[in-house]
Formats: C-alpha cells, structure tokens, sequence
C-alpha cells in the first residue's frame, strides 16, 4: 500500500496495482507494508531474527525493562515480545512523530501495570493469562493514541527473578511446595476419617435403635403374659396359685444342693450327718431315716 503526499501534503492512499502520480518534487509515495508482521522485544535480543522489522534497534537489548515488581512486592524478569501489524497507514506516517519509541514506552508501561497486580507465582506460571490481559490494554492504549498499527500478539518469554534471589526463591518454593503437600496429606487423612467416624456412629445409632425395639418388645411380651397370668388367676385363683408355687419350686428346688425334708410333728431332733451318702448313717432317736435320705 502506497501513501501519496502532494507538496508534502497528504493527498491520498493507493493500493496495490498500477498507480499513477506526478512527478517527484510534486508528488511523493511511501510504501507501507500492512500484510508484514513486526515484532519488539523487551528484556533480551534475539540474535537469528525470523520477523523483518525494519525498526529494530540497538535500545531493544536493554535488560532492565523486564525487571518489575509484582504484587506481592518481589521482582521478576519479564522478557516479552509484541508483534504488530500496520492496519492504519495514514495514522501510522502522519499522527504520531514516532511509533516506535510510543509503543515500547506504552508496552513497557501497560506489562508494568499487569504484573503490578499479580503475584510472584502467578507471574511464573500464568503467562498466557497475562499476555491477553497485556495484549487486550497495549491495544486500547495504542488505539486511543491513533498510532494505527494493531497489536497480533503479546508472547511471554520465561518468566524468573533475578539471579542473586535465585536460591532464597528457590528455598521459598520447596517450603510452599512442602506445605501443600502437609495439607494435601491432611485433607487425605480427613476425608478417611470423617467417613470412618460418620460410620461408625451410623452403627452405634442402629445398634441403640435395635436394643431399644428389643426392650420394648420384651417388655410388651412380658407385660402380656403378666396380664393372660392374672386373667387365668382370677378365674381360678385357687389352682393357679399352687400351679405359680409349683413352676417356681420346680426352679428353686433343683438349685438348693442337699435337702433335708422333717416331720413338722417331730419334737426332738438330733444334727443330721452325711445324710445321703454312701457311708452309714449314725442312729438317730425319734426319727426314721428313710431309702431316700429323708425323715419324716
């Protein structure tokens, strides 16, 4: 694309083609390449450079552009490169004195803000993030100073902070590194736990829940036999008085060991020896001693 100045004049654009102008003295052309992608880069130099840019400059090499301070208050080298693309030839020759110098200073300034405003970490390892956000206020800044170029992209080079602090950082991020394990370990041990615990209290309550259907299942059936005894008793108080008298002797009896059965009537009474055992009994004086161990 061709510019065309008439006296020094901007008179008009042309495209690319067959053109006609006038002479040199009256008319001049100055060919803007608006399909050429140019880069800057900032914080190192590359050597081999794959873009054409024209404009590059000893001044691209300064190193100390990508010495920012994040967020967080620590510094960082942030090596970048924008690329960009002339979309306004106009603008770009004629509004501003030079597009160069106002891009670096608007990039530089533009990755200042954006570091400014994350931490140390995430200025390591979200770079893409921070390019968009970059590329996204680099291109409003420029915009708004009609420079007609457009940014295509901003690309972050490694990130890391200055060499003197390497080892501190270094030994700061093996003791975060080691905190989240801690606290990964614990969260593991957490959710084992609760789930445990949760359990076994989920047991205890069934098991109290069963123990207590039980008592009062028994208690209900105890209650109901009590009731069906003391209807039979009513009925017949008689027989079911010596019927009670005789289940619970059945239960004692058995129970008591040796059992010794006497006379009521009988007045005088020796002490009763080895009464039941093999061994001869001792004679005992108004008292019969009976096959069976008992006097009557």
């Amino acid at each position: 694309m061709g510019v065309i100045q008439r006296f020094g004049k901007y008179s008009r654009i042309c495209q690319p083609g067959l053109n006609f102008k006038f002479p040199a003295g009256i008319e001049k052309v100055t060919k803007v390449k608006i399909k050429r992608v140019y880069k800057e880069e900032f914080g190192f130099q590359t050597l081999n450079k794959s873009f054409d840019n024209s404009r590059f400059t000893s001044e691209n090499a300064d190193m100390g552009v990508a010495l920012m301070l994040t967020g967080d208050l620590n510094v960082a080298v942030v090596p970048w490169i924008v690329q960009y693309r002339i979309s306004d030839p106009y603008n770009y020759l004629f509004k501003v004195k030079d597009v160069n110098s106002i891009l670096r200073d608007m990039a530089e300034a533009t990755m200042r803000t954006v570091v400014g405003d994350r931490s140390i970490n995430e200025v390591i390892s979200k770079r893409e993030e921070i390019a968009v956000a970059a590329r996204e206020r680099l291109q409003a800044e420029i915009d708004q100073a009609e420079t007609g170029i457009t940014i295509v992209t901003i690309e972050m080079q490694k990130t890391n902070v200055p060499e003197p602090v390497q080892p501190s950082f270094n030994e700061v991020n093996e003791a975060v590194q080691e905190k989240e394990q801690l606290i990964y370990k614990a969260r593991e041990e957490y959710n084992k736990a609760i789930p445990a615990a949760k359990g076994e209290a989920m047991r205890v309550i069934k098991d109290a829940e069963g123990y207590a259907l039980d008592r009062v299942n028994r208690a209900l059936g105890d209650a109901a036999r009590f009731t069906s005894v003391y209807t039979e008793y009513a009925k017949a108080s008689d027989v079911t008085e010596k019927r009670l008298y005789l289940e619970a002797m059945s239960q004692i009896i058995p129970n008591m060991g040796k059992k010794y059965i006497v006379d009521s009537e009988q007045k005088n009474l020796l002490p009763l020896l080895n009464l039941g055992d093999a061994s001869p009994s001792l004679p005992m004086s108004g008292g019969n001693l009976k096959d069976n161990g008992a006097l009557k």
